[in-house]
């Protein structure tokens, strides 16, 4: 049987680190063969003391804490993984809690060969019970707010273009690299591009399931939004053949709600694209909000589901935009 490392790159995680962790003290998968190494980017809140509480309550579970200087994701990723024991490196975040059989379903279709690396779905939740959360929660796991991120909503087993965290075999890192750390964001995606690229699979399970905990406000989720489109630029520069067309939408549709404005000063008959664009939009919003809030019997998703979709994809798309401008000015 593996001997499993599962990662977890944090920065003041205090809320939900204990989550994760009592999650991945219950896994079916034996315990003996598991070890967790959380790679803490020197967090400023209470996420060390929760962490230690959690060492001296369960002493039958490895666990090690180990410094990210850089306080980055994939730098934190490479230095769990150099620090880790064991054959099979499973990938996990502090915003998860993983479903008692994660690992053991994780291992299951990596050993059956599916994939060179197998994740699965988010059951997405919301951090608060207030309706601005329970809203965004419920946007990120629409297909208007997130088009084909399959991971987020799908009941199918299939080969996709990424998968959220993942399990893979540690042998995999000498064969393709390790994660960039150049990206501050899309590390996963530029990891599994370049697994594709050497021929392999990326393999999505849903019977691989945890919890998400999606933003708590809609600030955050911008920013979280914003950081995903400016990175997402970046990536793309080096694999351009990995767009796909959820991706083109946001940046493409805030372009032309920027543009047609101003064009129409030149052609005045653009003002009628313009509404269009601003009609059409609203109406799917609104439609999707109602049934959205039909569904799940909360009124107030009618406004919040639409609130929180805007959000998403003005910050994505306005910040790739700012991203290819900025990286064509620096060009210049």
């Amino acid at each position: 049987m593996p001997h499993v490392s599962v990662i977890v790159p944090c920065l003041n995680e205090e809320a939900t680190i204990g989550a994760l962790l009592e999650a991945i003290h219950t896994q079916s998968y034996p315990r003996a063969e598991l070890e967790v190494i959380i790679a803490d980017g020197l967090s400023e809140d209470a996420t060390r003391q929760r962490i230690a509480e959690f060492q001296a309550a369960h002493p039958d579970l490895a666990l090690r804490v180990i410094d990210n200087p850089n306080r980055v994701i994939p730098a934190g990723l490479n230095l769990a993984i150099h620090a880790a024991r064991g054959e099979v490196i499973l990938r996990l975040d502090a915003h998860s809690v993983p479903a008692s059989d994660y690992v053991q379903n994780s291992l299951a279709a990596l050993e059956a060969g599916r994939g060179w690396n197998v994740g699965g779905v988010w059951q997405i939740q919301a951090q608060q019970p207030d309706w601005v959360a329970q809203s965004i929660a419920a946007a990120a796991a629409h297909p208007f707010g997130v088009g084909d991120a399959f991971y987020r909503f799908t009941t199918q087993a299939q080969v996709v273009d990424t998968v959220p965290f993942g399990a893979f075999r540690k042998s995999l890192i000498d064969q393709i690299g390790p994660f960039d750390e150049s990206l501050l964001a899309n590390e996963d995606y530029e990891f599994n591009a370049r697994i594709r690229q050497a021929g392999g699979t990326v393999w999505l399970d849903p019977t691989i399931r945890s919890v998400y905990f999606a933003r708590s406000n809609l600030y955050a989720l911008a920013r979280q939004y914003a950081r995903y489109g400016f990175w997402k630029y970046r990536m793309l520069r080096r694999y351009p053949q990995t767009l796909r067309w959820r991706q083109a939408l946001p940046p493409l549709f805030v372009a032309a709600f920027l543009l047609l404005p101003l064009l129409h000063l030149l052609w005045p008959p653009l003002i009628w694209l313009w509404l269009a664009q601003v009609v059409s939009y609203a109406l799917l919003l609104l439609a999707a909000g109602f049934l959205q809030a039909v569904r799940a019997r909360k009124p107030l998703l009618v406004i919040g589901l639409p609130l929180a979709i805007i959000t998403m994809h003005f910050s994505w798309g306005s910040a790739f935009l700012w991203s290819k401008l900025s990286t064509a000015r620096k060009a210049g």
